[in-house]
């Protein structure tokens, strides 16, 4: 079994390569991946992602690693909408479910107009890898299989790799660990822990 440092260590060389940007997923789309880890190495991978971003970005190799941090994401969508400070003094009137629904609905989540999806697809390049992370920052207003069912609408010729706190057997997304957010056949793993 292989270690996080292990694993960590393998992606930069897994994604470096031709076939990994070539690869297709079930349905010939460019192949979607989840690199799992327990909740615990959160730190480590946040840091592993800033080492790879310094080694890939900028570089003569014509690639750049575009990450999206979900929750910075949403947050960025508040503000420019006017709603975060809204919602926070909607939370102290009607509580936190009632701002989630709230919130859920602004972001227009697996709508054609998804305001997450569509801040993505305005930030992409022919040449990028991109990154999905801050999946357990944003839970529960994003569910990480809601991104991945509707991400084909904004990337459909880039790799995708989701860091996900939790496990992924190639089926089922378990979020830290504990929370079942749901199945999701269409991703490979990224590295496996074998």
């Amino acid at each position: 079994m292989m270690s996080i440092q292990e694993r960590l260590d393998a992606i930069l060389p897994k994604i470096m390569s031709p076939t990994f940007r070539d690869s297709k997923g079930m349905g010939n789309e460019v192949g979607y991946h989840i690199f799992d880890y327990d909740p615990i190495h959160e730190m480590l991978v946040q840091d592993h992602i800033l080492y790879m971003k310094e080694q890939v970005n900028g570089k003569r190799n014509g690639l750049t690693i575009r990450e999206f941090d979900l929750y910075e994401v949403t947050i960025e969508i508040l503000v420019q909408k006017g709603y975060l400070q809204k919602n926070f003094n909607m939370e102290k009137k009607k509580g936190s479910d009632f701002v989630l629904n709230a919130t859920q609905k602004v972001l227009r989540l697996t709508l054609n107009n998804d305001l997450v999806i569509e801040y993505i697809a305005n930030r992409i390049q022919p040449n990028d890898i991109v990154f999905l992370t801050g999946v357990g920052k944003v839970f529960p207003i994003i569910r990480s299989h809601t991104i991945l069912n509707n991400i084909h609408k904004a990337v459909d010729q880039l790799p995708v790799v989701m860091f996900f706190p939790g496990q992924y057997d190639g089926q089922t997304l378990m979020l830290f660990n504990e929370l079942k957010d749901d199945n999701y056949y269409r991703a490979f793993p990224l590295i496996d822990y074998r």
